[in-house]
């Protein structure tokens, strides 16, 4: 299934919860997420989840169980490659560029070499 739309903050949460228990109610959202946010408003927000393809139902309406569509993995490349596609014209160098110029001050020697590694191997597939 297509992913639609981009997540909100509060959705962006939800599904970290959904991710890290593998399941979850609405009951459960209500007493996790912060703010305090009403049954009826986590609901929406399951709902629009679901219409949007991030979540699936099971149970009976009085208590749904919500589930990840689909593996947290693929969700992440999709929303990277809409990254990609929306702030950087699909540029995956543009991309790296933009990460590397934003957190050059966190690398580490380790990181430096596992990203040269990356590329190494990259360039030996394409030949």
């Amino acid at each position: 299934m297509k992913l639609s739309g981009n997540l909100s903050r509060r959705e962006q949460q939800i599904m970290d919860l959904v991710y890290e228990r593998g399941s979850i109610t609405s009951g459960e959202l209500e007493e996790l997420l912060p703010g305090g946010p009403s049954n009826s408003a986590v609901r929406v927000i399951l709902r629009s989840l679901e219409a949007k393809g991030y979540l699936t139902h099971s149970g009976d309406p009085s208590r749904f169980v919500y589930a990840p569509a689909n593996p947290r993995e693929s969700v992440a490349i999709g929303e990277l490659k809409r990254l990609l596609r929306s702030f950087f014209g699909g540029s995956v160098t543009a991309t790296v560029e933009t990460l590397l110029d934003q957190e050059r001050e966190h690398l580490t020697q380790q990181d430096i070499a596992e990203l040269r590694a990356m590329i190494d191997r990259a360039a030996e597939e394409d030949q």
